[in-house]
Parts: C-alpha cells; structure tokens; sequence
C-alpha cells in the first residue's frame, strides 16, 4: 500500500519557506533510497487520523 505524503502526520508547513516538507530526519541511505525510488512506502509514515484509536474502541 503506498501513503500519500499529504495525509502523514509528518508532512509539515515550513511558514518561513512558504511550503511543506517532511518532518523527519533521514539518514542519507534512507534518503537516498527514497529519491531513487527504491522504497515502495515510507517507513516513516504516520496516518494523521486522531480518531483512529477511538473508531477501534467502539
């Protein structure tokens, strides 16, 4: 399953460069293979859905 950046909860908006990027520090193996298109879905991933935890409670 590929993730979209816009929906992690690490894709942040930078107000001083007037963007978003991503949030996390990568090593540069991690980085290079994610440029390269190596890597089928991000490892740092993380679903920015608050209520997810909540659904599975019910």
């Amino acid at each position: 399953m590929a993730y979209s950046c816009e929906t992690c909860a690490n894709y942040a908006y930078d107000e001083e460069e007037d963007f978003y990027e991503c949030d996390v520090n990568m090593d540069e193996d991690d980085y290079g293979r994610l440029l390269s298109g190596n890597m089928k879905e991000c490892p740092y991933y993380q679903n920015n859905d608050e209520y997810r935890i909540v659904r599975k409670q019910m």
